[in-house]
This record gives structure tokens, C-alpha cells and sequence, in this order.
């Protein structure tokens, strides 16, 4: 009688299911979710409610598809189970509107076939989700470790070569050994703060912009002179403060740093500046690379892209660097100054209350 019921009200179940899940406040439904999924969702239920016992087993096997299936689709599993939910609210209204004869029997099993429906489909739509998530991470890790291998790799045989007395402390040799133990440097910064920002394991501290940047000078300066780059760093009154985490903010503006010496040429000059008004702190990355060209300045962000052919390496630096600045409530864009070069700018809310 329930298969019976489903087959002959179908329509009416489905616009009202869509009625239910379109007028939800979260998750928000889509209009694939509206068009196909609901349908879907009931052509399976009556498909199974044909057999005596409903099939419960059989319906969770495919539920287990479905749940496969949604996440290919771009359904979330709250949409998975709140469509399931309002599909069993439909009929059990309907069906009470109509005084349709179904017995408690039939909705006991109808309701099972939910449950074990529900329960698979999140099961399978979890687990698939956990292997794609896997294999990112197994791919990303690979991808990590060759470039290590390839920087301490050239770092070893550079080593070997100057021990060996083979080649001078001032040459090119030596030139290699310092770019790969920077380049090593830089991926293992980019990994720390990728593993804090996925953890969120953020430590917020108030810090001095000046006894930051008298801090990030150093390292900057070496860095310059080994490119031969000039470096200018506009001091910072004492009294401008952010609330970050401290290794954070110091991977996103080293970043920024070696890009800006990394595309400006030998000769060129960079320079780092930190200003502040009442309610923020900017600092401001300015390099002579050339200018970005005809491409778009948001590209810059996204995981993979370099700013140039010649670049080797991961080209997560900025995407990471954004996202560290995001996750502290700040901000971080970019300003074309073209055939010049570009100016990155880190804009963060200034603390203002008095340090106790």
C-alpha cells in the first residue's frame, strides 16, 4: 500500500519535498539538489519499497552509491540528510491529509528504509570525501618532498665541492649552496604555516611593528645583498601594535619580501615601508619587478601560480601568505605600477588599547 501510495502521489511528494527544501535557511539548496535530487531520492525509496520487507539492506547499498555520487556532484552531506528528512516529512503529511490506509507497519518500515538510507549515503559520501582528502594530502606531501630533495640535493653537492676545495668561497659554487639553503628555508616556513592554518592553531599575541621589523630587517638585508638587491626599511614608531601570531605575520612578509627580490633585477631596489592611522597598520612590500603584465592581479593568490616562466617551486608562497593574513583579520592586495614593478600591501587592524 505505501509503494503503492509513493507511486501515485509522486508529483505531489516531490513538490512538496522541494517546498520544504527550498525554504530552508541552511544548508541553502541549490537548484541541482531541487531539479534532480529530490526526485532521485524518492525513485530510490519506491524502487526498494516494491519488495515485502522494503529492503533495507539494498537500499542502504544504494544510498551508498548515491553518497558516492553527491559528493561528485558538489552536494554537501547536510544537504544528504536534510533532503532525506524532508522527503520523509512530505509523505508523512501527505499521506495524513489524504487519511491514506497505511498501516503503522508499513511507516515503520518506510522509516527504516530512511535511517539505513541516511546512515549510508553519510557514511559513503564521509568516507569518499576522507580519500580525496588523502590523496590531496599524499600528492601535496610528494610534491613537498621533492622539493626538498632537490634543494638539500643541490645544498649537499654544492657542500661537497667547497669542502672538497675544488672551488672558492666567493664563486658560484658557494652562490648555489646559499640559494639552496634559502630555497629550503622557504618550504619549510610555507609548510609550518599551512600545517597552523589547518590546524588552527593560531597563537595571538600583541606585537611592536617596530621590534618586528627591526627583526625581519636582518634576514631581509642578507637576503638582499646575497641577490644584489637594495633594501630600504622606513622605521616604525614605537607604539604601533597588531594583535597577530607572531610566525604568521613574519612567513607572510618574508614572503612577500623574497618575491619582491626574487623579480627585481640585479641592481634594483626594494623597498619596506609600515604605516598606520588610527584604526590600522599597513606595510607595504615595493619591488622593481617589471610590473605584472596583461594578468590578472588575483591570479597572484591562487595555490600553483607563478609570477613568472622562469619560477621554480611550489608557487604557494602568496596563497599562503593571503590566508595567514585573512585568518588574523586583516588583509592582503596588490598594485600594479606597470613597466615599474608592483606594491603588496598587508593592511591589519591595529590594537590600540594599552599594553598591560
Amino acid at each position: 500500500m505505501l509503494h503503492d501510495f509513493l507511486v501515485t502521489n509522486r508529483a505531489a511528494i516531490i513538490a512538496r519535498t522541494r517546498a520544504k527544501v527550498a525554504a530552508r535557511v541552511a544548508p541553502c539548496a541549490t537548484d541541482e539538489e531541487l531539479e534532480s535530487g529530490v526526485p532521485l531520492f524518492l525513485d530510490q525509496l519506491v524502487e526498494r519499497l516494491r519488495s515485502p520487507n522494503g529492503d533495507s539492506d539494498a537500499i542502504a547499498a544504494d544510498a551508498g552509491k548515491h553518497g558516492r555520487a553527491l559528493l561528485k556532484r558538489g552536494f554537501s552531506v547536510g544537504q544528504v540528510v536534510h533532503d532525506y528528512g524532508g522527503l520523509c516529512q512530505a509523505v508523512t503529511e501527505l499521506a495524513g491529509e489524504l487519511a491514506a490506509p497505511i498501516g503503522a507497519e508499513e511507516f515503520h518500515t518506510f522509516n527504516g528504509c530512511l535511517d539505513n538510507a541516511i546512515a549510508a549515503a553519510v557514511s559513503e559520501y564521509g568516507r569518499t570525501r576522507e580519500q580525496a582528502i588523502t590523496a590531496a594530502g599524499t600528492e601535496r606531501l610528494g610534491s613537498l618532498a621533492h622539493e626538498l630533495r632537490n634543494a638539500l640535493g643541490a645544498a649537499m653537492l654544492s657542500f661537497q665541492s667547497l669542502k672538497a676545495g675544488n672551488v672558492g668561497v666567493g664563486g658560484s659554487t658557494a652562490a648555489l649552496l646559499g640559494r639552496s639553503l634559502r630555497r629550503l628555508s622557504v618550504l619549510i616556513d610555507s609548510s609550518i604555516a599551512r600545517v597552523r592554518l589547518e590546524s588552527a592553531t593560531m597563537a595571538i599575541e600583541r606585537v611592536s611593528m617596530q621590534e618586528f621589523i627591526e627583526e625581519i630587517e636582518v634576514g631581509a638585508t642578507m637576503e638582499a645583498d646575497a641577490r644584489s638587491v637594495a633594501l630600504s626599511v622606513a622605521p616604525v614608531p614605537l607604539g604601533v601594535d597588531v594583535a597577530v601570531d607572531r610566525q604568521l605575520l613574519a612567513g607572510a612578509v618574508v614572503n612577500l619580501l623574497q618575491n619582491a627580490f626574487k623579480f627585481t633585477r640585479p641592481g634594483g631596489h626594494v623597498s619596506l615601508r609600515t604605516t598606520s592611522n588610527t584604526d590600522s597598520v599597513i606595510i607595504e612590500v615595493e619591488d622593481e619587478c617589471g610590473g605584472l603584465g596583461p594578468r590578472k592581479l588575483e591570479e597572484l593568490f591562487r595555490p600553483f601560480e607563478q609570477r613568472a616562466a622562469r619560477s621554480a617551486g611550489l608557487g604557494l608562497g602568496l596563497s599562503i601568505s593571503r590566508r595567514s593574513i585573512d585568518a588574523m583579520g586583516g588583509q592582503i592586495r596588490v598594485r600594479d605600477l606597470p613597466g615599474v614593478g608592483c606594491i603588496f600591501t598587508i593592511d591589519l587592524p591595529r590594537v590600540t588599547a594599552p599594553a598591560v
